[in-house]
């Protein structure tokens, strides 16, 4: 009679909901806690890190694409949606890449005997 391992369910730390098989492992006081998407959503410091990362990126880019319109006066109702989206899209893309980053899949092991 061989003994079976029973696998220890996977939670979210934050919320306790159960991650069948994808969990978000966001570093947390030096250890990595597993977290729903959703709370991977609402993690503190990878949201300040994509805003940070936001603010400087996208004042830049700002400054690169409306500079001339912004230094002149000149200010076009266009701009109206175009500053927002410049500071929207690095922040978007901070926050998918941290979470892409902390993605792991919860696979169960391989039976080695087949």
């Amino acid at each position: 009679m061989t003994a079976v391992s029973q696998k220890k369910p996977v939670v979210c730390t934050r919320c306790r909901r159960d991650l069948n098989s994808t969990a978000y492992e966001m570093l947390l006081n030096a250890t990595r806690a597993p977290h729903c998407l959703r709370c991977a959503l609402a993690f503190r410091p990878m949201l300040k890190r994509s805003l940070a990362v936001s603010l400087i990126v996208g004042t830049v880019l700002t400054a690169i694409n409306q500079g001339n319109f912004l230094f002149s006066s000149n200010f076009q109702i266009a701009m109206a949606w175009k500053i927002p989206l410049t500071y929207a899209v690095p922040f978007m893309v901070t926050t998918v890449g941290g979470l892409l980053n902390a993605r792991t899949v919860n696979a169960d092991p391989v039976d080695p005997t087949g």
